[in-house]
């Protein structure tokens, strides 16, 4: 009788849950395993120290929130894709919303999901790859955080977005931008290269955000709004960085992913991180958050897209601004847009 020890065992365990293994169907775009993170959401949701993870969620989600304050206009009906433990909906406080779904694909996760204070709330299983079960035109607001990077086909997740909205609606979301984790994502690779002879993604990809604006725009939204913030966290070394990585169930799903790392890989990659990015107090762990805003097309919406064609400065022309402004103060500067903004010019000359 042969004996099999307990980490191969664990390895095979993997293996079996894999999308790979159990030839489940994928999107066109296989960027993510979507069965294993499904199993990632639900180790984490189950864990007794779950909270103990929250804080890097729990920080995006209350900036996410308070972006939804800075929205004017009334909003009846949201959306919260990807709730998770529920970070944002939590935060979304009477008389921001009257109704507010919260959906998310692990059922153990929804369940786990702090609700909202005073707001009438109702939680799905939702899965962002499928066609969500609302009608078209039904929500003011979807809103989403930290969730997004995890999607393998993120234009048809938008538009699906996109449809449910009304008119004159507002899409918000965070996700995880493509500067993220690259102290971890190198030592990774320097380390695997110098033990092994060659490297495997151990870190999944993540958008950049060049392509956010492509992408919503593709979409059909307009007025589109996005920036990045930088948040750095501090661990003692790179076992407790992916041990919380772990936690908060942002450990790699990649479809190519290799399912084990060797001991001494691991070892070589500690020393390096240490080595490139240490400091005294241990090593420093960046996650770019990408925030974008974007609006449904509505007739009552002021700004308006300028025909092609119909603009009178030309861009050659700006140098000459800084030139205006030695020779005659902020004066000459008003001046000199005046004459390049004059709609009439072109008729003069």
């Amino acid at each position: 009788m042969k004996v099999i020890s307990l980490p191969y065992c664990y390895s095979f365990c993997r293996r079996l849950h894999s999308a790979k293994f159990l030839c489940l169907p994928q999107s066109n775009v296989n960027v993510f395993d979507r069965n294993a993170k499904l199993l990632q959401r639900e180790r984490a949701a189950k864990n007794p120290n779950v909270a103990v993870f929250d804080y890097l969620k729990e920080e995006v989600g209350y900036r996410l929130a308070d972006r939804v304050l800075d929205i004017k206009r009334e909003l009846k009906i949201g959306l919260d894709l990807g709730t998770g433990r529920g970070h944002v909906a939590k935060n979304i406080v009477n008389g921001t919303l009257e109704y507010l779904y919260m959906s998310d694909y692990s059922p153990s996760m929804l369940e786990s999901a702090a609700t909202p204070e005073d707001v009438e709330y109702r939680k799905l299983l939702i899965d962002e790859e499928e066609q969500f079960p609302l009608e078209s035109k039904t929500l003011d607001l979807v809103i989403s955080n930290l969730n997004l990077h995890w999607v393998n086909n993120l234009p048809s997740c938008l538009r699906e977005i996109y449809r449910v909205l009304k008119n004159d609606g507002v899409f918000l979301a965070s996700m995880f931008g493509g500067d993220t984790l690259f102290e971890l994502r190198s030592s990774l690779v320097l380390a695997e290269l110098e033990r092994e002879g060659g490297f495997a993604p151990h870190v999944s990809p993540f958008t950049e955000i060049q392509d956010i604006g492509g992408l919503l725009n593709a979409s059909g939204f307009t007025m589109l709004t996005i920036d990045t913030d930088e948040i750095t966290v501090g661990f003692p070394s790179i076992f407790e960085l992916m041990w919380d990585l772990q936690g908060m169930a942002e450990n790699n799903a990649g479809v190519n992913r290799k399912l084990h790392i060797h001991r001494d890989t691991l070892l070589a990659a500690s020393a390096v991180y240490q080595e490139m990015y240490g400091n005294k107090d241990g090593i420093p762990a960046t996650f770019q958050v990408i925030y974008m805003i974007g609006w449904k097309p509505d007739p009552s919406q002021s700004v308006s897209q300028a025909e092609r064609g119909s603009g009178q400065m030309s861009l050659k022309d700006l140098h000459k601004l800084n030139e205006m402004v030695k020779e005659t103060g902020m004066e000459g500067r008003l001046k000199f847009m005046q004459e390049m903004t004059d709609p009439n010019k072109n008729k003069k000359e």
